[in-house]
């Protein structure tokens, strides 16, 4: 089943990211972008890194996105056309969510066992280390990268603000 689960996702990370590249109106490729960012979640959740896809949701598909739909506003990229909407949502993606409630209802209902029930007594053993080496490897051995990322998301986002103020 968690094969299934990585192969769906899979196809729908590969799909939404192609979305990104195809959309004109720079909110519907943010919005792409969060189905990449929720569906990365999944496929890291389908692999047993539960912290890792906490904080994918958390992280990037909440704050980060937030910050950038900010940018994007911020820029006022030009004025919204209303259209009546992608017919490919409603080919790809009204079976797309049958598909996904139709597979989430099977492991409700058959896999009990899967989806923690018989752990619910267990130890914390697994979780606990998985976070500890995360956090390990993330402040030890790759401090660097990381503050080297957050000082680049910020100047990206101050030059986005000063190329926004300089058109008005």
């Amino acid at each position: 089943m968690a094969l299934a689960l990585f192969i769906i996702f899979g196809v729908l990370c590969v799909a939404g990211a192609l979305n990104l590249l195809f959309q004109r109106h720079p909110i519907n490729s943010a919005l792409s972008l969060v189905v990449v960012m929720m569906a990365l979640a999944v496929i890291y959740w389908t692999l047993g890194a539960e912290f890792l896809a906490a904080a994918q949701v958390i992280v990037y598909s909440g704050a980060i996105m937030v910050l950038f739909t900010f940018v994007i506003m911020l820029l006022n990229a030009g004025e919204e056309e209303r259209t009546t909407g992608s017919k490919a949502a409603y080919f790809v993606g009204i079976p797309g969510v049958a598909g996904i409630i139709a597979l989430l209802t099977y492991i409700f209902l058959h896999e009990k066992a899967a989806l923690g029930y018989a752990r619910l007594g267990g130890s914390l053993d697994t979780a606990t280390s998985n976070i500890s080496e995360i956090s390990r490897v993330l402040f030890t051995d790759l401090l660097l990268p990381f503050e080297v990322t957050s000082i680049l998301i910020l100047v990206a986002i101050l030059g986005a603000v000063v190329l926004a103020r300089r058109e008005q």
